[in-house]
């Protein structure tokens, strides 16, 4: 899990412990939403449509080591820093661009422990 860049030790613990040796939850997207980083849509039937929004139903203190992991991706890995100054020079939200970083990173760290092989960063193989 540490060879994702932006993963440190005491995180992988962390994430770890929260589920449960990976258990807990089946897939990266219900971990993310336990978390506070999937965006949900807000409509009321077909009257009232509005920008997707995460829950304040979160565990905060998972949700912000998460967000120092993607704070710390965009500044290391430079796939992720290139998607993240491409979401901003186009005129996206910020932290909707970290939030999608954050949710990039939980779904790394999934697929790492369920395929049992350490992360292979494709962008140095790119020519």
């Amino acid at each position: 899990m540490t060879s994702i860049k932006g993963i440190g030790l005491q995180t992988a613990v962390i994430i770890i412990a929260y589920t449960n040796n990976f258990n807990r939850f089946k897939n990266w997207r219900r971990f993310a939403s336990y978390c506070g980083i999937a965006p949900f849509p807000y409509q009321s039937d077909t009257s009232i449509k509005g920008k997707a929004k995460v829950s304040h139903l979160a565990n905060k203190k998972l949700k912000s080591i998460i967000n120092m992991c993607a704070i710390s991706a965009i500044q290391h890995n430079p796939e992720i820093k290139h998607y993240y100054l491409k979401r901003v020079s186009q005129g996206k939200n910020k932290m909707s661009t970290i939030n999608i970083v954050r949710n990039k990173l939980i779904a790394r760290v999934f697929a790492v422990i369920k395929r049992q092989t350490p992360y292979i960063d494709t962008m140095k193989f790119a020519a």
